[in-house]
């Protein structure tokens, strides 16, 4: 399974870029602003330099008695093909297993969510279309940033069916995680916002994303929601051809 562990090499101190090109000067200021504007493109160009989609999946999730939205899913099945098949066919539950009623059973605020246990529904179970566990495909992916979705497991080899998505950037999973997918839909809208209907006029109401919702709900000692988050309904949506995502997240 995922687990929450301590980053390492502590805080990275911050450069002021302006202050590291501009020499005190007028001039080097202006060469630093000139400098920054060229390197623009060159930054934008990589942002969208990330994986093809190739295929996308949904699940629809309800927490309590209480449905709350659709989580989309761009995979990427150019990099781990056998990991997004997996996910696909237990998504659409063709074998007659998947995804389809499971919860999100580990939950842990500014860190992830975890799900995909059909088998147990406590972290303890789950399979593939492989057999019961299949090894690491590869690490080319990389945790970038909020909404990147990885495969949970228990050790170097030992994926299932459980996966996890980040709210988080969870750098120092790298390695260790299969990342096979992002979140396309289902994630934005953390921030709480004022409210003007009748009913909560002055009052702040949490404008909440299907991700976030269910990262912040109440847990017990281990992690668990106290409210079952359960996905309801699950499939494949066709996409017409395949699409790149930006790396760098949201």
């Amino acid at each position: 399974m995922a687990q929450e562990e301590p980053p390492g090499g502590g805080r990275r101190r911050r450069s002021d870029p302006l202050s590291a090109m501009a020499g005190g000067g007028p001039a080097g200021v202006l060469g630093a602003i000139a400098c920054l504007c060229f390197l623009a493109p060159a930054a934008a160009g990589f942002r969208r330099r990330g994986p093809s989609v190739t295929a996308k999946v949904f699940f629809d999730v309800k927490i309590g008695d209480r449905d709350v939205g659709r989580i989309t899913i761009g995979l990427f099945g150019k990099v781990v093909p056998k990991t997004v098949e997996n996910f696909i066919v237990l998504a659409t539950g063709e074998r007659g297993y998947g995804y389809k009623g499971s919860k999100f059973h580990r939950v842990i605020k500014d860190f992830m969510i975890q799900g995909g246990d059909f088998t147990a529904g406590d972290g303890s179970g789950g399979r593939s279309i492989y057999g019961k566990k299949f090894p690491d495909e590869n690490f080319k992916l990389k945790h970038y940033g909020i909404g990147w979705v990885s495969m949970a497991n228990s050790g170097p080899d030992t994926n299932g069916s459980q996966f996890f998505i980040s709210v988080t950037k969870p750098s120092w999973l790298d390695g260790k995680h299969v990342v096979f997918g992002k979140v396309l839909d289902g994630m934005k809208g953390k921030q709480p916002s004022m409210c003007f209907c009748q009913l909560c006029v002055g009052s702040r109401v949490a404008q909440l994303s299907v991700v976030h919702s269910i990262e912040l709900q109440q847990t017990d000692e281990h992690d668990r929601p106290l409210q079952d988050c359960v996905i309801v309904n699950s499939g494949k949506i066709a996409i017409k051809e395949p699409f790149v995502v930006e790396v760098d997240g949201w």
